[in-house]
């Protein structure tokens, strides 16, 4: 998933861990729901039209947030050059990862994006200079074995559409960590309502720019269709926006993977598709190594927090 986590430093006290969960639960929720949109639309709609009005939708809770949380002028930054970066690799994580749920299954392409965790551990080793030792470069390796299980059968099948999705959600999910790296050097000064719009706004400006390819005339289903698109959307990043207010990230972490209940449900419901066998296991996988980072990051934040009371 693509979108923002950390809000800014200085919000409320986080003192309502369970309106939190609440909260992340239904940005898992509602993120599902928005790829669930993007599958029903199938694999011939046009990638750039269906992030322009996802989008274009998603600012209208956005900017509304804006107005009730601290008004318009939050909006307005002094550092665009920070969020066209950050914006630039989430926008073509977000083209991969919906070409990529266009093809494959629900749960298939979200268990695949389990693998973002990993990502950000070997670009914080290489962009920001942190020291990472046996626990977590263990987990990125197992992480990454449980992607390979995933991904391998449809290798053996000769490639094609199951294989172009697969790698597709491999490279958003490494584009999205990338974001998420700036993300974090974003968070301390920038609210997440305004990394969200930026965000939002740099998604339409590149879904509008693919018109040219060829875009196509809308059914009523399909404007329905993306209208529930963009609502989710913006629905999804106002959760994630105050689950963090309302608690800390460490605790919240973890729900990030009911994502894949989520998608289990909405995949059989929606589209009657059930995982196979090796996204059960490589999912299984995946998601042991991504809590064993958060265990591992979220020791080592109390021994820094202990280390810096005793100074």
């Amino acid at each position: 998933m693509t979108e923002p986590r950390e809000p800014l430093a200085a919000t409320p006290g986080r003192d309502r861990p369970l309106l939190g969960i609440a909260c992340k639960l239904g940005a898992a929720l509602s993120f599902v729901l928005m790829f669930a949109c993007v599958r029903w639309l199938g694999p011939e709609f046009p990638t750039g039209q269906a992030i322009f009005f996802r989008s274009v939708i998603a600012l209208v809770p956005i900017v509304l947030a804006a107005h009730l949380t601290g008004g318009l002028a939050m909006l307005g930054t002094r550092r665009l050059g920070a969020h066209a970066i950050r914006s630039a690799f989430g926008t073509v994580a977000m083209f991969c990862n919906f070409a990529a749920f266009k093809i494959l299954p629900l749960a298939d392409a979200t268990a695949i994006g389990f693998a973002q965790p990993m990502f950000v551990v070997i670009l914080a080793v290489l962009m920001l200079g942190e020291r990472v030792h046996i626990w977590r470069w263990s987990a990125v390796v197992i992480g990454f074995g449980g992607v390979v299980v995933m991904i391998g059968p449809n290798v053996d099948m000769g490639g094609g559409g199951s294989l172009n999705g697969a790698l597709l959600a491999l490279a958003g999910a490494a584009l999205a960590a990338l974001a998420m790296i700036f993300l974090r050097r974003m968070s301390s000064y920038e609210h997440s309502i305004t990394i969200a719009f930026y965000y939002s706004l740099t998604t339409m400006v590149a879904g509008f720019a693919t018109w040219p390819l060829g875009w196509i005339m809308l059914s009523v289903e399909e404007i329905l269709i993306l209208i529930l698109c963009g609502g989710l959307a913006g629905g999804a990043q106002l959760f994630l926006s105050y689950s963090y207010r309302y608690a800390e990230t460490s605790l919240l972490a973890p729900f990030d993977y009911t994502a894949m209940v989520w998608a289990i449900l909405a995949g059989f419901v929606l589209f009657g598709e059930l995982p196979a066998q090796q996204v059960w296991i490589g999912s299984a996988v995946v998601i042991a190594a991504g809590l064993m980072i958060l265990w591992r990051e979220r020791r080592l934040g109390r021994q820094r927090a202990l280390r810096a009371t005793s100074l």
